[in-house]
């Protein structure tokens, strides 16, 4: 299924690999600069293959001493998305619209090096799905393929890919030497049906989770945002249950939890894009960083039931941590906390180390990662 209408490449990258790829299977037009399109959801019939503008290898944006991040960074190589999630930030983030991706892989791999030679001590977890779904135009342009190709070579880092669809055809027969985790963004299917629009099943995204396992790729899981709606306890149990019937624990990278947030500014946005949703109707408190949440004692009883499904199904080993929350949420939920933001780094370092032999480039060292 495919949710672009037109696509269009720059004239500089008309050469390109992504640009020759996608001219060879489907009608392209070529401009000049890429397109500036104002509606959120117009944005989402356009894609835009376009050049590398300036950096595009930083921190995750929530990033916040307040709040325990994981310390992932993040490549803005896509821009915006074919999905129509009631609670996607970019609705209210995107100054332009228009579906864009970089077609150049080489100076992208360039920056990435240069940018973690300066740690080399350090394992860097990569993803580029912080302003977009890493797998959403692969059927249309393939650049998630594309990228792992590019990152092969990258022995101190790990690629994750995470997504709301079930485009995994294109990734099945890569050589990606296990340096890849292909992410999914789960929720109950009423959640789906009702708020994660135009995105693939619960079923399906199962289904997509057990060939990629089968291709030899890790796996993770991002329960984020979990969202209150009757049943959810039922439906968050049988969802870390159904994973863990096509997912074998020891392939499972990690796991994070994390609840519904967004600013004051965005819940006009997401009200306005989507009158029939109702999730911006629960008590809500603002949070030191300026988002809105459940109040806490919800919060707790959301984490601590899933986060004890998942160890009755998954084991003790997968790695579960909590996104965006403070330390005391933490120790309500897992009974401890990291010190740091870079601890919880070595954390997820050393897990990645003792659970998947040869992946990390050397042994993490926490005096490094956690120097405080």
């Amino acid at each position: 299924m495919t949710l672009i209408k037109n696509i269009v490449v720059e004239a500089g990258q008309l050469n390109s690999p992504m640009a020759r790829q996608v001219g060879a299977e489907k009608t392209v037009s070529a401009v000049e600069q890429a397109p500036r399109t104002k509606d959120y959801r117009d944005g989402k019939k356009i894609a835009v293959i376009t050049g590398k503008k300036g950096d595009v290898f930083g921190s995750c944006a929530s990033m916040s001493q307040e709040y325990i991040c994981c310390n992932v960074k993040v490549l803005s190589s896509v821009s915006n998305c074919p999905f129509d999630c009631s609670y996607c930030f970019l609705q209210n983030y995107l100054t332009n619209t228009t579906t864009m991706m970089i077609a150049d892989m080489d100076a992208i791999v360039a920056e990435v090096e240069e940018k973690t030679a300066a740690e080399p001590w350090r394992f860097f977890r990569i993803g580029n799905w912080e302003l977009g779904d890493s797998l959403a135009l692969e059927p249309d342009i393939a650049s998630a393929a594309q990228l792992i190709k590019a990152f092969r070579p990258l022995k101190q880092c790990v690629l994750e890919l995470k997504t709301k669809s079930d485009y995994v055809d294109n990734l099945l027969d890569l050589d990606h030497d296990g340096r890849v985790v292909i992410a999914w963004s789960m929720n109950p299917q009423a959640v789906i049906g009702a708020e994660e629009l135009k995105t693939a099943s619960l079923e399906r995204r199962l289904k997509a989770m057990e060939r990629v396992v089968a291709a030899g790729y890790m796996v993770a899981v991002h329960f984020d945002p979990m969202i209150l709606h009757e049943g959810w306890q039922k439906g968050y149990q049988e969802v870390a249950q159904s994973i863990y019937e096509v997912v074998p624990p020891q392939r499972m990278a990690w796991l994070s939890i994390g609840s519904l947030r967004f600013n004051p500014e965005m819940k006009k946005a997401m009200e306005s894009n989507f009158p029939r949703s109702r999730i911006t109707s629960e008590e809500m408190v603002l949070g030191g960083d300026g988002k809105m949440r459940y109040v806490k004692p919800v919060r707790t009883e959301m984490y601590r039931l899933l986060y004890e499904a998942l160890r009755r199904y998954g084991g003790d080993d997968p790695l579960i941590y909590l996104c965006m929350e403070r330390r005391d949420m933490w120790e309500k939920v897992f009974g401890y906390s990291p010190c740091s933001i870079g601890h919880l780094d070595y954390i997820m370092s050393e897990s990645l180390q003792r659970r998947f032999p040869g992946l990390v480039h050397e042994q993490p060292q926490r005096e490094l990662y956690d120097p405080h």
